[in-house]
C-alpha cells in the first residue's frame, strides 16, 4: 500500500468515529470488509455488521456515519446512535 487511508478510514476521521482507539482496529477491519461486500447497506445492516465490536466511547453514531459516508450515503443527523 501507499500509506494512504482507505475510504472507511478516511470517513472515520471525517465523522469523528475515533476516540480512545480501543475498538478502532476491529471496527476498521470489520467495516472495510463489510462495505467491500455490501456497498449499499441500511443502518440496521451496519449495526449488525458492527455486532462483534465494543466501542466504549462514541455511542456508535460516528462509526455508523463513517460507514454511511464510505458507502456514499448521507450521514444520519438525528435520532440516537447505537
Amino acid at each position: 500500500t501507499d500509506g494512504s487511508l482507505n475510504r472507511f478510514q478516511q470517513a472515520m476521521q471525517d465523522c469523528h468515529g475515533l476516540q480512545c482507539g480501543f475498538c478502532t482496529p476491529g471496527v476498521v477491519i470489520s467495516m472495510t470488509s463489510y462495505l467491500d461486500d455490501n456497498p449499499d447497506p441500511t443502518d440496521e445492516e451496519l449495526r449488525v455488521a458492527l455486532g462483534g465490536n465494543l466501542c466504549r466511547c462514541t455511542g456508535y453514531r460516528g462509526i455508523i456515519n463513517a460507514a454511511r459516508q464510505a458507502a456514499g450515503l448521507t450521514a444520519d443527523t438525528g435520532g440516537e446512535g447505537h
